[in-house]
């Protein structure tokens, strides 16, 4: 089973990816830790796109069930594989950018409006992330890209719009698993 869950920032693809994984006894990795290097302040140098690349390729190919978080449309043609299900996430932008600035605060504390580096950097951020929903070039990972991306896939894809609950998510989740025959209909532990 291999799973792909993206969407814009802020709205759930890490939270529902690693219930996902915990629920169906799968591996989850995310596309950040192979995008970013790891600093502090995180998320601030991008790791060489080879280097990236390589690593991902290694450790997916080392598992045979996994889920895969994150934005990876422009990460290049082949390098993954077929997926068995791609589950796109969309928030309403209000609601996404609330979630993020709440969870800014909370990993980083008033620095974020404190420092005028971090605080720098957290605005930024908060552009960027706007921008999903408008399109006007601050970022290449927009609304219209993903549509674009998921117009051109031959895998099984799902979209959850709105703002559901993780039970809501996970049961839709299933049942799409179930319909594309990746879980068997009569287990009923999932």
């Amino acid at each position: 089973m291999k799973l792909h869950i993206f969407g814009a920032s802020g709205s759930g693809v890490t939270t529902l990816g690693q219930l996902l994984a915990k629920k169906l006894g799968v591996k989850y990795f995310d596309s950040d830790d192979y995008f970013w290097l790891k600093t502090e302040p995180p998320f601030t140098h991008r790791r060489d796109p080879n280097e990236r690349n390589q690593l991902i390729s290694k450790d997916l190919s080392e598992k045979e069930n996994w889920i895969l978080g994150g934005s990876i449309i422009h990460w290049g043609n082949n390098l993954f594989p077929d997926f068995d299900l791609i589950i796109f996430l969309y928030l309403p932008k209000d609601i996404r950018i609330e979630r993020l600035k709440k969870r800014e605060l909370e990993r980083s504390g008033d620095i974020i409006y404190t420092d005028p580096e971090r605080a720098k950097q957290f605005n930024d951020f908060i552009s960027w992330a706007t921008d999903y929903d408008h399109n006007t070039g601050l970022a290449n990972r927009t609304l219209k890209a993903h549509k674009t991306w998921l117009a051109h896939t031959k895998n099984p894809v799902l979209k959850i719009i709105g703002n559901q609950t993780l039970d809501e998510k996970l049961r839709l989740i299933l049942e799409k698993l179930r319909e594309v025959n990746m879980i068997f209909r009569n287990d009923t532990s999932m």
